[in-house]
């Protein structure tokens, strides 16, 4: 007579201990988050080319960059500027966390940073070579320096990171999937800690050009700080932002060990695909709502549970009426009774790097017991009902706060973080 044993996989808890990042509100979390809570925004006339022939002129653009103390110069030649934010916010996170990436603990310290878009000022400049002087003065360092994994290869090179690495690339979600994958890589115990979050650098020739073409951004040019109206009846279209946003993830036993502090813990990730169109959302956000949903589900808590979410509304005529619905759809009455503010009414929308920014906005909510509010909303849309917490930042004690991110192609995530019990 044979026995067999079975083993079941202990799940780990997740938590974030260090936060990274780099926007046009400030070149460090605290600038971002003071910022928010002011009501400030971000947005400007763009600066970097000129935009004369542009119907949008405007962008949340990152001023005076200067990447020189996280990187040498021979680095910051070959790398995009979106290589460069994410090498930036992730030291940023690392030092916040005053983890030590020692030879003991490198094989189980992974990174998963992804971009929506990728090195695009890059490709640009490097298109130009070819045109005026041929195929043979390419740089050799434009692959490495343009694909989308390249801020991931980077953050892992630089630090020492061995364990699991990888780019999530599903557009506007990306930000929210590389967090949540990277949760889920620590949770079945593949790695003790995660580098996590997103970067973009976008506002670019081409991608200016691309946006306008498609109509997707607003042409509110004469008054810049008040274009992004998330949830506003008068909202025209997003503004388009660029930065990066990286939470350093660890498992609880971890972080308790080493003594670390503790800003919030991960409980939920849910995705989903709307099947749809390539840009607009599903009808009355049906898609958003079973990501929603299943990230509740998969946190183990009812709709009556969730204090806060901060919302995709990205200042679309049809994100916002649709994310209204699947969030009504997900919650329930409960929708009419908390929260849900726009962050990027103030950071502008920054793509790839938007669902990592406001999981870092999320957790310091939780750490202060206050709000950050959705600034420019002036006149209600009869389609967008719910408390959008209008221009002034909220004191409120947050418990449990949801995340959600929404991307062209259909792509929808939605995470959940906890006040640490």
């Amino acid at each position: 007579m044979s026995t067999q044993t079975t083993t079941t996989a202990v799940s780990q808890r997740v938590v974030i201990t260090g936060i990274g990042a780099v926007t046009s509100l400030g070149k460090s979390v605290e600038l971002l988050w003071k910022a928010c809570l002011s009501g400030c925004s971000g947005v400007s006339e763009i600066s970097s080319f000129d935009t004369s022939s542009y119907t949008t002129r405007i962008a949340s653009e990152i001023k005076e960059w200067d990447a020189s103390p996280y990187m040498d110069r021979k680095e910051i030649r070959r790398m995009d500027r979106f290589v460069q934010f994410a090498v930036a916010a992730a030291k940023m996170a690392v030092a916040d966390s005053n983890l030590e990436i020692t030879d003991k603990i490198r094989d189980k310290v992974g990174v998963c940073i992804g971009s929506g878009i990728g090195g695009l000022s890059s490709i640009e400049e490097q298109h130009k070579v070819l045109i005026e002087r041929g195929p043979g003065r390419i740089s050799p360092f434009l692959i490495p320096g343009i694909i989308c994994d390249m801020g991931a290869g980077l953050v892992s090179i630089m630090l020492g990171a061995r364990g699991p690495n990888s780019c999530v690339t599903t557009a506007c979600a990306t930000g929210t999937n590389c967090v949540g994958d990277a949760y889920n890589i620590i949770r079945r115990g593949d790695a003790d800690a995660m580098l996590a979050g997103g970067s973009e650098a976008c506002i670019t020739p081409l991608g200016m050009a691309g946006f306008c073409a498609a109509r997707s951004l607003s042409t509110h040019n004469d008054d810049p700080e008040r274009a992004s109206r998330p949830f506003d009846n008068s909202r025209d279209g997003f503004v388009m932002g660029e930065g990066s946003g990286v939470l350093l993830l660890e498992s609880l036993e971890m972080a308790e060990r080493r003594g670390a502090k503790i800003y919030a813990e991960i409980v939920g990730y849910g995705m989903s695909g709307d099947a749809h169109h390539i840009t607009a959302p599903s009808p009355e956000g049906e898609g958003a709502a079973r990501a929603m949903k299943a990230a509740m589900q998969s946190a183990g808590l009812k709709p009556e549970q969730i204090d806060y979410i901060n919302a995709h509304g990205t200042s679309t005529e049809l994100n916002d009426k649709n994310e209204t619905a699947a969030i009504k759809s997900a919650l329930g009455k409960h929708a009419y009774k908390i929260p849900v503010s726009s962050t990027k009414s103030m950071t502008g929308h920054l793509i790839g790097a938007a669902g990592a920014v406001e999981a870092a906005i999320c957790a310091l909510t939780i750490r202060d017991g206050i709000i950050a509010p959705t600034i420019n909303y002036d006149t209600p849309d009869p389609n967008c009902d719910l408390d959008y917490v209008p221009n002034i930042a909220r004191k409120m004690n947050v418990n449990v706060a949801m995340s959600n991110s929404f991307g062209f192609g259909g792509h929808n995530a939605s995470i959940i973080l906890r006040k640490l019990d």
